[in-house]
């Protein structure tokens, strides 16, 4: 017997109908005996017609008000789902997230988890329910209700995997598993059996949305075996996430491709070469809360130099307008941008003992004729920058040239 953790998100729990599926889907883990949690987030789009509804009233919502309409979204699954149990014979009780007590800082809307009281969760356990809890929400020191954030119900499963000490936390979702890469651009794209956590982080952060970057790393503090599957098949084991690298992983080199179209580049062109220019550039992008991904200065010329960065497409327009601001002040001679840009990343812990990868990444782009705006590296990954509209060709011959197509 063991106890389980499990998350359905919004599409599985969409409609009445695949709520009275999770409840089945739930009995039958009951029935072998398991202990069993459930986290579930709000109905698909019931999030979406909360904000919307408190948008109508003010422009920008109040934060602690905001959490209070948004929470509900939760509170209505919790209770279907605890229903369409006992229906089917099933004890369980639902729970919102104050009422199980996870307790978080006061950062409204952005909410981070500080702890979690498991008591009346093992005392319903003991007496055999199906404890149900709210994802995405919880409750400052102070009694206010706050929300974790987008994707925040991942980030509440793991959490509370971590303070029961589940023997597995699984992330029930609209795909199967993790993949080598979106099936959608490359349909040889496969299921990886296992990924290990530092290639899934790096993947979650690179733009891969199977998981929430702030569960995984949550996920890999407090060591929570977690599990990726899909809430629409009741067979297949999905994708394990592991701490471990086995004999396997030498092989595989590369783990899988992730990409990201929400991406914008900057060049501040000109600009003296001289100590404290990137942060005359990037402060005042720091400072309006914009965050900065690739990052280039050149070699200086003739005491100028040439400043490349990225930042997330939707801030593009906000950022060229803080740098045309400080241009003279900078010393700039001119700024030029392009928001048709797109970042591909090569992820694997692989890489670390095999030479080469960069070179086959870059060969394999140069042989269809792409190029590389710019260039990123860590550890385990290499992430170029180029043209939005070779995006899916350049996956596809990518894929291909690591042999990720083929079984392990």
């Amino acid at each position: 017997m063991a106890l389980i953790v499990q998350k359905y998100g919004g599409t599985s729990v969409g409609t009445t109908e695949r709520i009275k599926n999770v409840a089945r889907r739930v009995a039958k883990w009951k029935a072998q005996g398991h202990d069993v949690v459930v986290v579930v987030s709000a109905m698909s789009g019931e999030t979406n017609r909360l904000i919307a509804l408190a948008k109508d009233i003010q422009d920008y919502p109040d934060p602690r008000e905001l959490d209070v309409v948004v929470s509900t979204g939760e509170q209505v699954t919790i209770g279907l789902l605890a229903m369409a149990l006992k229906e089917i014979g099933v004890p369980a009780k639902s729970y919102c997230g104050w009422q199980v007590r996870v307790v978080t800082d006061q950062a409204h809307t952005k909410a981070r988890i500080q702890s979690i009281d498991d008591e009346a969760m093992r005392g319903d356990l003991k007496e055999g329910r199906v404890v149900i809890v709210a994802g995405f929400q919880g409750m400052d020191e102070e009694g206010n209700i706050t929300t974790l954030g987008r994707g925040g119900s991942d980030t509440s499963a793991v959490a509370l995997a971590a303070a029961l000490k589940a023997d597995e936390c699984q992330i029930y979702t609209d795909v199967d598993g993790v993949y080598t890469t979106d099936p959608r651009v490359v349909p040889e794209a496969r299921r990886l059996k296992t990924v290990t956590f530092e290639e899934m982080i790096e993947m979650a952060s690179l733009g891969s949305k199977v998981l929430q970057i702030r569960s995984v790393e949550f996920a890999g503090k407090y060591k929570v075996r977690l599990r990726v599957l899909s809430s629409f098949e009741d067979e297949g084991e999905g994708t394990l996430i592991t701490f471990e690298e086995d004999e396997s992983m030498e092989k595989a080199v590369v783990a899988g491709i992730a990409f990201d179209r929400n991406e914008a580049r900057i060049n501040v062109k000109g600009v003296p070469d001289k100590p404290g220019i990137a942060y005359q550039i990037l402060g005042p992008i720091a400072d309006a809360n914009i965050e900065v991904d690739m990052i280039i200065q050149n070699v200086g010329e003739n005491g100028t130099t040439d400043f490349s960065f990225t930042v997330p497409r939707g801030e593009f327009n906000r950022a060229l307008t803080i740098l045309r601001e400080v241009q003279t002040h900078i010393g700039a001679a001119k700024i030029d941008a392009d928001d048709k840009v797109a970042k591909i990343s090569i992820v694997g812990v692989g890489m670390r003992s095999h030479c080469g990868i960069a070179s086959t990444m870059f060969r394999t782009l140069a042989e269809e004729g792409i190029n590389i705006q710019m260039i990123s590296t860590s550890e385990i990954k290499v992430s170029v920058l180029l043209d939005e509209k070779y995006l899916e060709l350049a996956v596809r011959v990518l894929h291909k040239a690591f042999g990720l197509d083929q079984a392990a």
